[in-house]
């Protein structure tokens, strides 16, 4: 896997002060993407242990609120391979930090139904997730207005939430 880009100081995607990863290779190619230098899946570096203990060493400050995945398209297959292991990683060293990802698919149909059918890293990473923000941008439904999204189709959802409950339970900041 390879990545674009990571910032080790965000606070666009996702509450607080975060680590985001945005990762290379995606499908969507959503019209006006912000990324659209990531659609190629060897676009930027190679994702490397080196790559993986700076991220680490990065989450360990108490004001680092959590990590954010995003890209390109972290779901896509070959992404979720490298990220699962890693994405434990995360979840198993600091399990009080949030996990947030970014993705084009949609929760129910794609994510749920089909991916977790198909493939066992999806599961994996739908148990480190605590939010996925889903759904392709929408040009048309470009709204600057609204936090940690582009467009308004798209969804902030609390996986865990969702999971324990069997249907889909959008994210509250009032309620995290």
């Amino acid at each position: 896997m390879y990545y674009g880009e990571i910032k080790y100081a965000d606070i666009a995607n996702g509450p607080g002060v975060r680590t985001s990863l945005f990762v290379s290779g995606c499908t969507h190619h959503c019209q006006n993407c912000f990324n659209e230098m990531t659609w190629d899946f060897h676009y930027g570096e190679p994702f490397t242990e080196e790559v993986e203990n700076a991220i680490m060493e990065s989450l360990k400050p108490d004001y680092i609120k959590g990590f954010t995945i995003l890209g390109g398209e972290p779901m896509e297959h070959s992404n979720q391979i490298v990220l699962a292991p890693f994405v434990e990683r995360v979840r198993e060293t600091f399990p009080k930090k949030s996990i947030w990802c970014y993705t084009g698919y949609t929760f129910e149909t794609d994510v749920l139904d089909r991916m977790r059918k198909a493939w066992p890293e999806t599961e994996r990473l739908l148990n480190c997730f605590d939010v996925m923000v889903d759904g392709e941008f929408v040009q048309e439904l470009k709204d600057i207005t609204l936090k940690f999204r582009g467009s308004s189709n798209q969804r902030i959802i609390d996986v865990k939430k969702s999971l324990a409950a069997g249907e889909t339970i959008l994210w509250s900041e009032d309620n995290p």
